[in-house]
């Protein structure tokens, strides 16, 4: 088998991988919510912020619960090993009126730092295939207020950045030494963290 052969079946095998992305809303995770009643109930959660609902696995019996039922819930998320917690907050929709929604909460301080999840398709490049879509999920992130209202800030570096002006110099060092990506939702939480931890000293 020539090289080129070898080269073109590996570039195969790597692009069906990368199309079996795991998405964490797919699958149920251990788990607990907390209802509008006060009522805590644990089991198996699966959640989806596309269209803002819950599900509970629990004695064989699965429930589903709106946004506006569900204060908060926490998981433990196999696909990133680690403990995801999420609220309901009430946000401004493109409809133009306030309703309950989930956000993430990634980081919580002066700057509270939030974060949901949307699929999209993206247009990528390769050498044998040209251009192709594929379905990924996109963080976009959110800032919650001292007064309680959200703004959107998006996941890109300017909007994040542009919300901590006032410490812009040292923000831009702790990204560059630890080669952090703000389109990633932990490494941003880690930026607001630093940021929160300034205003601290």
């Amino acid at each position: 088998m020539g090289l080129f052969v070898i080269l073109f079946v590996l570039a195969l095998l790597g692009n069906f991988r990368a199309g079996a992305q795991e998405f964490a809303y797919e699958y149920w995770h251990d788990g607990k919510l907390v209802l509008e009643t006060g009522d805590t109930l644990k089991g198996k959660l699966k959640y989806n912020l596309q269209t803002d609902l819950l599900q509970l696995e629990s004695n064989n019996r699965i429930e589903t619960f709106t946004s506006r039922k569900v204060v908060f819930f926490e998981i433990f998320d196999g696909t990133v090993k680690r403990y995801r917690q999420f609220y309901s907050l009430p946000y401004t929709t493109s409809a133009q009126y306030k309703a309950p929604v989930f956000f993430e909460l990634l980081e919580e301080g002066k700057i509270t730092l939030l974060s949901r999840e949307s699929l999209e398709y993206r247009t990528y490049s390769s050498f044998y295939y040209g251009s192709y879509s594929k379905l990924v999920m996109v963080d976009k992130f959110f800032f919650l207020k001292e007064n309680g209202t959200i703004q959107e800030l998006g996941n890109k570096k300017g909007g994040l950045i542009d919300l901590l002006e006032n410490r812009r110099e040292e923000i831009e060092k702790f990204i560059k030494a630890n080669k952090l990506k703000i389109d990633n939702k932990y490494d941003a939480a880690k930026v607001v963290g630093y940021y929160n931890s300034l205003l601290n000293n």
